[in-house]
């Protein structure tokens, strides 16, 4: 039998802990080995547990959700941050992505989905509901305008970009000329998933035109 997936719950109400702590317990596959208040104690969990998968409000007081992410993930990056969040603010999704979060999910789904989406995460999926996806999506496409006419390739190695490891494989793929059915197929994902990998990556480098990003990953990947 495999080991659970272990779990910190960082919220500040104290409400939305408990009946979280209740709905996990109940999965042989899933153990809630710490709460916490803030990101601070998050962060400080995490350093003592090391779980696999923080489940992080966004707004708490002492340290936000969006800076734990961004601390956890660059001491640990191996674990998995998922936001829960009942806001689907276009600056909180591009932060929350940008600082490593796996992905977003709203606090008002059902828990037999939230459950799934927990497992699904932890395989390799990057979790956004639909109303999130659109949001970053628009975010994506408003801002290319700007940055297609003073898109530099050598950006990416001038300020230091980082990919995940799951991001270098569909960037591997994408070099290759796969598209995102193909590359979904290669990696055991659903396509919607690879594209929101592909959006992601496409917000990191400052366009969402498939060629351009293409040139700009070749430049990144050049000794």
């Amino acid at each position: 039998m495999n080991s659970p997936t272990t779990i910190v719950l960082a919220d500040d109400q104290t409400l939305m802990r408990d009946g979280l702590h209740t709905i996990l317990t109940l999965e042989d596959d899933l153990e809630v080995v710490g709460t916490a208040e803030n990101g601070q104690q998050a962060l400080e969990l995490v350093e003592q547990l090391r779980p696999n998968l923080v489940l992080m409000d966004i707004q708490m007081p002492i340290m936000n959700g969006i800076e734990s992410t961004k601390r956890i993930k660059k001491q640990f990056p191996e674990t998995i941050i998922l936001i829960l969040t009942t806001f689907a603010e276009d600056d909180y999704i591009v932060e929350g992505l940008a600082n490593g979060a796996s992905g977003f999910l709203l606090k008002d789904m059902p828990g037999d989905k939230l459950i799934q989406s927990i497992r699904d995460c932890v395989k390799g999926q990057l979790m956004m509901p639909a109303v999130i996806a659109s949001k970053l999506a628009a975010r994506l496409s408003s801002a290319s305008a700007a940055a297609t006419a003073e898109f530099d390739p050598k950006r990416l190695k001038s300020e230091g970009i980082s990919f995940t490891e799951r991001e270098k494989n569909i960037i591997s793929l994408m070099m290759e000329g796969k598209n995102n059915r193909q590359i979904a197929g290669l990696l055991f994902m659903s396509e919607g998933t690879v594209k929101n990998y592909v959006s992601m990556i496409y917000n990191k480098i400052g366009t969402n035109d498939r060629t351009k990003a293409i040139l700009a990953l070749k430049e990144w990947m050049t000794p």
